[in-house]
């Protein structure tokens, strides 16, 4: 989920650059998104470490303490591992793709190769009582 970036491409007294990605789902109106950040660390002028996230190059709120739906503003929102909303709507796609057309089965054929159109009847007659 996260990986450690070299020196080059830091901001202004930033120390590492941590890579992040995560999936989220609002519990609400089941939006879901998937969003990477470079997470910088600092240290500030009392040497007290902080970070800073950044997504799309613009620092942004940690996305870890409060995070907001942009389809709702709700912020009941479940934070996954990334790739995991791309899946489900993969799933998704894939459960309601219309079957292709034509018939499930080929039709039942005697001993002489000829089609059989199946009867109820055909089908209980193992189940009748003989009269006796």
């Amino acid at each position: 989920m996260s990986e450690i970036a070299g020196q080059t491409g830091l901001r202004a007294g930033a120390t590492a650059v941590v890579h992040e990605s995560y999936s989220f789902a609002c519990m609400r109106c089941g939006h879901g998104w998937e969003q990477s950040y470079e997470i910088e660390h600092h240290v500030d002028a009392d040497d007290h470490e902080f970070v800073l996230y950044v997504a799309n190059g613009q620092v942004v709120p940690s996305p870890l303490s409060r995070p907001t739906c942009s389809n709702c503003d709700n912020h009941v929102v479940r934070i996954m591992r990334p790739g995991r909303v791309a899946s489900a709507r993969d799933a998704a796609y894939r459960q309601h793709r219309t079957p292709p057309a034509g018939p499930a089965e080929a039709p039942a054929s005697d001993a002489e190769g000829q089609q059989h159109h199946w009867h109820l009847s055909d089908l209980l007659h193992p189940f009748q009582r003989k009269a006796s």
